[in-house]
């Protein structure tokens, strides 16, 4: 049983090894990296933000975040607007090209998910979905700091 639990690791490891290098060398390819894509994500879920409230939703400095959105606006991903109601604040916005960029992800994301898990049959997907849940929540209580995003 044991070797068992070790052959689920080591399987578990290369899926993550796999499923990291795929998303590094897709990411480069449109530029991006794997934080500045972390922050356009979070733009999305919640809208215009402070660099403030970003840096505190990703649970990074105030330093790094402005370095991240300086990448980003240099890129053409995001704006820096006049807060409405405070002057010395300004939000990060994304911008119609972040939008698209961010929709071609999705999109590529469901795409490989069908590729991956298409051939499972409905009750295989639920049963991998479900111990990965038991997995995920031992894992969050080892590596606390693991369970934001």
């Amino acid at each position: 049983m044991a070797d068992t639990r070790v052959d689920a690791l080591d399987r578990v490891l290369e899926v993550t090894v796999l499923l990291g290098r795929d998303m590094a060398t897709s990411l480069a390819a449109a530029g991006l990296t794997v934080a500045r894509t972390t922050l356009l994500w979070r733009l999305r879920a919640a809208g215009p933000s402070t660099q403030r409230a970003l840096a505190d939703a990703l649970g990074v400095s105030a330093r790094n975040v402005t370095g991240l959105v300086d990448g980003l606006a240099e890129a053409g991903l995001v704006t820096r607007e006049p807060h409405p109601t405070d002057r010395r604040a300004t939000l990060v916005t994304l911008t119609a090209r972040a939008e698209g960029l961010l929709a071609e992800m999705e999109a590529g994301q469901a795409d490989l998910a069908d590729q991956l898990f298409g051939g499972l049959s409905p009750e295989r997907l639920d049963g991998l979905v479900s111990a990965l849940d038991e997995v995920l929540e031992r894992l969050r209580v080892l590596v606390p700091d693991g369970a934001a995003s």
